[in-house]
């Protein structure tokens, strides 16, 4: 069950901790320490984060006075953001950076010593945030606000170990990362899943070939939410395609077989206006960047999420989950899209998880 207002009252022997660039390691009475000096903290040369120098806009005030509220993310490489021992759960994350990054940045999360990661996302995407643009959202697990700050809610339960990096694709340097973890230090129930999340990206769609948004899942565990960023090819209604869940050994034919794609993201009849609610949500992003223009164009780009929250798809050997990208062309039949279309899909699972597709290199990922 989502960790809602149920419970809030209860008391509990957990220790709340925090993690951000004021306090690399969430220690207990640790945070603001840092100095306006060109030497580093320690904790930030073993955590291996750039030290940027001394903060100029706290040089009257010094120490406690937001002496480093960021880091920079050099070029073509990886920082790590999180590195400590369990048992615990993260509760929230919260992130800010130029949008232009969003696609550039890769953020990866390791649970109790694995080798492979668990999550291994675009920073932008990880946050429904598609396209190079802050887009706002009200999802209960996936919440942004003006202007670009990302936050995620949902609960990731670890061990023994958790470690967060972030890949810098780019080829220069990112500053003006900011980033916060909050976690608390306490047991983990044994049925406690571990929370994965992975992104895929087919540019263009193979006509007439399902968009696969998973595969490959082994274990026992439950989806809970997709994202999608969609880009059309074609004038004219794209959505009719179907979401199909194939559970436990399904082939051919699915268990869970939807009826369109606005359907499955909670619209209706072609969406018609752009919204963003708890568990569902869509927006034209060219639409927002172009007043008046028409929906259904060519080159139209759209965004869609939906939270499995209260209505979790659970799998016990197996998962795969697609969706068609279907359109209309003459005589009033479908058309197989080729669309440009990328996704995250969000789901628990007990470890181990099988290994992910090999990541997109960064022209594969690119927005233009």
């Amino acid at each position: 069950m989502f960790n809602g207002l149920f419970g809030i009252t209860r008391l509990s022997d957990s220790q709340t901790r925090s993690i951000s660039a004021e306090n690399v390691y969430g220690e207990k009475g640790r945070g603001g320490m840092a100095e306006v000096s060109e030497v580093p903290q320690p904790e930030v040369v073993k955590i291996g984060q750039v030290w940027d120098g001394p903060n100029q806009c706290a040089r009257d005030l010094g120490t406690k006075w937001k002496v480093r509220p960021c880091i920079t993310l050099p070029k073509q490489s990886t920082t790590t953001l999180m590195d400590i021992d369990g048992p615990g759960t993260i509760q929230h994350i919260w992130i800010t950076v130029e949008p232009k990054w969003h696609r550039d940045l890769i953020l990866r999360m390791y649970w109790d010593g694995e080798e492979t990661p668990s999550v291994e996302v675009p920073v932008g995407d990880f946050f429904c945030n598609s396209w190079k643009r802050a887009l706002n959202i009200t999802a209960l697990p996936i919440n942004v606000n003006p202007t670009g700050g990302l936050n995620c809610y949902f609960p990731m339960p670890f061990r023994k170990h958790a470690r967060i990096t972030v890949e810098n694709l780019a080829p220069e340097d990112v500053r003006g990362f900011f980033y916060t973890i909050n976690y608390a230090i306490g047991p983990v129930g044994d049925s406690e899943a571990y929370f994965h999340a992975q992104f895929r990206r087919t540019n263009p769609l193979k006509y007439m070939d399902d968009y696969t948004i998973l595969d490959g899942v082994k274990g026992h565990g439950h989806y809970v939410g997709t994202f999608l960023a969609w880009q059309q090819n074609n004038d004219g209604w794209w959505g009719e395609g179907e979401f199909k869940a194939f559970i436990d050994g399904d082939t051919e034919f699915p268990t869970i077989c939807g009826t369109g794609t606005e359907d499955y993201f909670g619209g209706a009849w072609g969406f018609g206006e752009n919204y963003s609610a708890p568990f569902m949500g869509y927006q034209d992003v060219t639409i927002l960047d172009q007043p008046g223009r028409g929906t259904s164009r060519h080159g139209n780009r759209h965004i869609m999420y939906r939270f499995h929250i209260l209505d979790p798809i659970r799998f016990h050997q197996d998962l795969r989950v697609t969706i068609q990208a279907l359109g209309w062309r003459s005589e009033h039949r479908y058309l197989p899209l080729q669309d440009d279309i990328s996704s995250v899909a969000y789901w628990y699972q007990a470890e181990p998880h099988a290994p992910f597709p090999k990541f997109p290199h960064r022209d594969q990922l690119e927005i233009i």
